[in-house]
C-alpha cells in the first residue's frame, strides 16, 4: 500500500512528504572505484530505499543509474544517504535523489500514478 509519509529521524520529524509505492528496481550505484547493485524495495519522487544492503554512513553521496519497470529509459542521478537503520548492525539505507532532471522526476511521477491506480 502506498505511503504518504513515513518514518522519523532521530529528533522524531517526519522528514518524508512524498508518495511511495512498493518497487523491486536494480540500481548500479557507485561512489569513488567502488560498483555496487541494489535492489529497492520502494520508491517516490523524491528517493529510494534499499532493504538488505549495508548501508554508507549518512551523507555519503553515489550515483544512481536505474530504468523504471517497463521502461527502457535510463535514470541517472545523484543521491545522498539520508536514512540509516537505527540498529548499527541492521541493514538498508534510503536515499534521496540530489540531482534529479525535471523529465526524471516526471517519469518517476507517472510510475508512481501507474502503481496508485493499480495499472502496475
Amino acid at each position: 500500500m502506498p505511503e504518504q509519509q513515513a518514518g522519523n529521524d532521530e529528533g522524531g520529524a517526519e522528514r518524508r512528504t512524498s508518495l511511495r509505492v512498493p518497487a523491486e528496481i536494480w540500481v548500479e550505484e557507485t561512489r569513488a572505484s567502488e560498483v555496487y547493485f541494489q535492489r529497492t524495495v520502494n520508491l517516490s519522487e523524491g528517493g529510494l530505499f534499499f532493504e538488505r544492503t549495508i548501508p554508507h554512513p549518512k551523507g555519503t553521496v553515489v550515483n544512481l543509474k536505474f530504468s523504471l519497470p517497463d521502461s527502457d529509459k535510463v535514470i541517472q542521478c545523484k543521491g545522498e544517504i539520508v536514512n540509516l537503520p537505527k540498529n548499527t548492525e541492521g541493514l538498508g539505507m534510503g536515499i534521496k535523489f540530489v540531482d534529479l532532471s525535471d523529465e526524471h522526476r516526471q517519469d518517476i511521477l507517472s510510475f508512481i500514478r501507474s502503481v496508485v491506480n493499480g495499472s502496475k
